[in-house]
């Protein structure tokens, strides 16, 4: 069965360009090693929470916009292999991440409904 990796982070709104051209040059290099899709999203409605919310988890600041992205692997091993050597390639490394890495959320996940 597939797995996905689920990424929630917050990017301050004058890097958005930035991020658009990274998370690109990103989704490129994971699909080289074995990923299915790459999806990156641009916060739209994403309300403050109270006691939980995106905003809280990532820490967003006033200038900042919530994005939200996945990565669709066709089994937890490809996932695995891809990702290191994802993490091996130059080019991740090439270009600064354009938002705070220490506020980004991340996990792998096993699909259990897919409806």
């Amino acid at each position: 069965m597939s797995y996905v990796d689920g990424f929630v982070a917050a990017v301050p709104n004058s890097n958005k360009a930035k991020f658009i051209e990274h998370a690109k040059l990103m989704a490129n290099i994971f699909k080289e090693y074995g990923a299915l899709q790459v999806v990156d999203t641009w916060g739209d409605d994403v309300p403050e929470g109270e006691v939980t919310s995106f905003t809280l988890a990532v820490k967003k600041q006033e200038n900042e916009s919530i994005v939200f992205s996945w990565i669709i692997w066709p089994s937890k091993e490809v996932r695995d292999a891809g990702w290191q050597l994802s993490m091996e390639d130059p080019r991740m490394h090439a270009h600064p991440m354009p938002f705070d890495g220490q506020r980004l959320i991340y996990g792998g996940f096993d699909i259990v409904s897919d409806i």
